[in-house]
């Protein structure tokens, strides 16, 4: 039942900071703000599997193979998490994944990307999940209970990713003058999607504003995109690594780094999936969603005769 009073009361219980849980009074554009962008950000785990996977077997020592073994499982572990909190809103995880496979649903545009060397393993670890880290340490703190815990657990194990990209870098750029030019490539192609893995400017987010009073977000887009440019630039100067950005210059007063202009027509047409791996991503996606039917319906009848068996019993 909706009325004025209902949406007042919520709002004061989001001002006090309090989590809403699955069964309280929700607006219904709550609902539907925080189902997008949970399984967005599902759906992005799990894509976001396939540029690594690819690396497994020519991973260059057992140690650095096992290591990305275990960065992908915990992505699978924390698609599983993210979907499962979005299903307490009463959706259904077979609704989430059709609407990803009619492309309904969007998951990040930086996973349309090609992976196409082993520092790109490495530029994946330091950049995209440092800039997943920002994003996800706010999260922490999102007003939507279910959210909020399941981002505890992945904040953990997403810098446990972004330390093992940053070593990858830190070591080619130790390494012969190839394997230098090599980590240098990769930075050139993934600092700019990475600060597009924010969004649009604050003044061009369409949605922002209500995320942002409902505390499902608690920093805006260019907030968070600033907290990564300043933690991430020295890190790069660190190691040797050129920031592939003429303007960037550190501000005194402020203390904030400014950098050139984004390519806005770039993040766009990714988005529209016209990125170099859209389709492939989303039709490998697809093949093993259809390969995999078999064990959801075994698991399904089990689930059913236990069913019976309970209500024989009864």
């Amino acid at each position: 039942m909706h009325n004025e009073h209902s949406d007042s009361n919520f709002q004061s219980r989001i001002d006090k900071g309090e989590h809403i849980e699955a069964r309280d009074y929700m607006p219904e554009n709550y609902r539907k703000h925080l189902i997008r962008q949970m399984s967005q950000h599902a759906h992005s785990e799990v894509i976001g599997m396939q540029p690594e996977g690819n690396w497994i077997t020519r991973a260059p020592s057992l140690r650095s193979k096992q290591i990305l073994l275990a960065k992908i499982q915990d992505e699978g572990g924390h698609g599983l998490y993210l979907y499962s909190a979005a299903e307490t809103l009463g959706i259904s995880r077979q609704e989430l994944i059709q609407s990803l496979h009619s492309g309904k649903a969007k998951y990040s545009n930086i996973f349309n990307y090609p992976a196409l060397n082993w520092a790109d393993i490495g530029a994946i670890g330091w950049l995209v999940d440092g800039a997943a880290i920002v994003n996800q340490v706010s999260l922490q703190r999102t007003s939507y209970g279910p959210y909020s815990r399941a981002m505890v657990r992945i904040c953990k194990e997403e810098s446990f990713h972004q330390r093992q990209g940053y070593e990858i870098m830190a070591k080619m750029m130790k390494g012969t003058k190839d394997q230098q030019a090599m980590a240098q490539d990769a930075m050139n192609r993934w600092w700019w999607p990475s600060l597009m893995m924010f969004g649009p400017h604050d003044t061009d987010s369409p949605r922002s504003s209500d995320a942002v009073k409902w505390r499902i977000k608690r920093e805006t887009n260019d907030e968070l995109r600033q907290k990564f440019i300043d933690k991430t630039i020295p890190q790069a100067e660190l190691i040797g690594l050129k920031v592939p950005d003429d303007k960037i210059k550190l501000d005194e007063k402020t203390g904030h780094y400014k950098i050139g202009e984004i390519n806005w027509e770039e993040f766009q047409r990714v988005v529209a999936g016209h990125g170099p791996c859209n389709k492939q991503r989303l039709d490998h996606h697809k093949l093993y969603f259809n390969q995999g039917a078999w064990v959801r319906e075994a698991a399904e009848a089990y689930k059913q005769k236990h069913l019976k068996q309970e209500m024989q019993t009864i």
